[in-house]
């Protein structure tokens, strides 16, 4: 691989980890600011609202994937990733000074609720943008490879952020944390999102995108013929995304809170508990990536669609007696081993599937539409469960999405050989 396509890769991921920081910090910090915005009810009311204005975000996310997968197509990718980190800096400052609701009352969670559409607009057009970008630049033997960078970042930024959340639990305490120490956490995102701009303002165009644009007459990119002359790649995306969306955000994003509201650790031991595990997980998305470039992608998301729809419901009902951290740790690893499957190579999956016009576009709009259907609404159904005394029904539930989606991968062609990225 030659330096400047290295040089190219490893500035796109960087910006997608502060993305996806800014993203995750909502979660991660949601255990101290949920009083904020919403102070009234026990601690599960206070998640669970906090955990609507989460799934309010994903509701824009497939706005901005149409938007903003559309403008990538037309204007580039590299023009489409300063766009979207753009936004998520406007949105988090929007939450870094944002006046309590003992403050305004109603207008506080309102520009809570305005800020994080702001966001969700911004990753619905990030996920299409990065996905496109690392895997257009990759060279065709290590695309696997390359492209699981995507979800590095991804658990990067949100391991960043339980990381930032660890030190100032010990730096701070939890009463300067749940005063006003959580806002550090979204002002460093914003600032960090500065940063990013300028990085991404140097990163070279793809030669996808650029043979496409030399073009006198170019095929264009739009809704209507994305599911008109794709029709069966694009609902193939919702499909093989709905099992693994809603296992990943349940693993991961709801697990903080369920160490801490259901399995009884403190709220500093869940998150230094998740962050270990989400570092391990970041380090095996490589392997995996590798690993399709050798046997393929479809038998990793086979691996992923059988081992969730058997296992998840003993991992949850198992932790939910574990006192003990390493037992608990063995547990959550085993959930986040089995959704690498997935989270490796859905984004080359993705993009192997459409041809360079239309690709962002292709990639960003039928994941968003099911990750807001299955991913942002699952910490809520959760929550909601257990709030009214079902808890276990959530994990039936995830196991469900998981065995909807091996049909999916069971039917899917390999992509690996199939694939409609052309340039190397």
């Amino acid at each position: 691989m030659s330096r400047s396509r290295l040089k190219n890769i490893v500035g796109g991921s960087a910006g997608n980890l502060v993305e996806w920081f800014d993203w995750y910090v909502y979660s991660a910090f949601a255990l101290y600011f949920a009083h904020a915005f919403f102070p009234k009810g026990d601690q599960t009311a206070q998640l669970l609202q906090t955990a609507a204005v989460f799934a309010v975000g994903f509701v824009m996310r497939p706005i901005g994937a149409w938007l903003m997968g559309i403008y990538a197509d037309h204007k580039g990718r590299k023009a489409g990733l300063t766009l979207s980190v753009t936004l998520m800096c406007v949105g988090s400052l929007m939450i870094a000074v944002a006046p309590s609701y003992a403050d305004v009352g109603l207008v506080s969670p309102t520009i809570l609720v305005v800020a994080r559409m702001i966001q969700g607009l911004s990753l619905g057009g990030e996920y299409g943008s990065s996905a496109t970008y690392l895997s257009e630049m990759a060279d065709r033997e290590r695309r696997g490879f390359w492209s699981s960078f995507q979800y590095v970042t991804i658990i990067g930024g949100q391991l960043t952020a339980l990381a930032l959340l660890v030190v100032l639990q010990v730096l701070l305490g939890e009463d300067a944390m749940q005063a006003w120490g959580w806002r550090i956490g979204f002002a460093a995102g914003a600032v960090l999102a500065v940063v990013v701009f300028f990085i991404r303002r140097g990163l070279d165009e793809t030669a996808s995108y650029e043979n496409i644009a030399a073009k006198t007459e170019r095929r264009k990119s739009s809704a209507l013929n994305l599911f008109r002359d794709h029709p069966r790649e694009a609902f193939l995306v919702m499909a093989l995304t709905a099992g693994g969306t809603a296992s990943f955000y349940a693993y991961t994003i709801y697990l903080q809170k369920f160490l801490a509201n259901t399995s009884g650790f403190d709220r500093a031991t869940a998150s230094q508990l998740m962050t270990a595990a989400l570092a391990v997980m970041l380090l095996i998305q490589p392997i995996a990536g590798r690993l399709s470039d050798k046997v393929g992608r479809r038998p990793l998301m086979i691996f992923f669609g059988a081992t969730a729809t058997v296992f998840t419901y003993p991992i949850f009902v198992t932790l939910e007696g574990v006192r003990s951290v390493p037992a608990a740790f063995a547990l959550v690893m085993c959930a986040l081993v089995m959704v690498t499957g997935y989270t490796s190579i859905n984004a080359i999956i993705k993009a192997e599937m459409f041809p360079a016009h239309i690709r962002a576009l292709g990639v960003a709009l039928p994941f968003a539409i099911a990750n807001v259907i299955f991913g942002g609404t699952a910490e809520y159904v959760a929550l909601y469960l257990k709030d009214i005394g079902h808890e276990r029904w959530f994990y039936i539930y995830i196991s469900a999405l998981a065995a909807f989606s091996l049909v999916a991968y069971v039917r899917m062609r390999e992509t690996k050989t199939s694939s409609l990225i052309l340039e190397d």
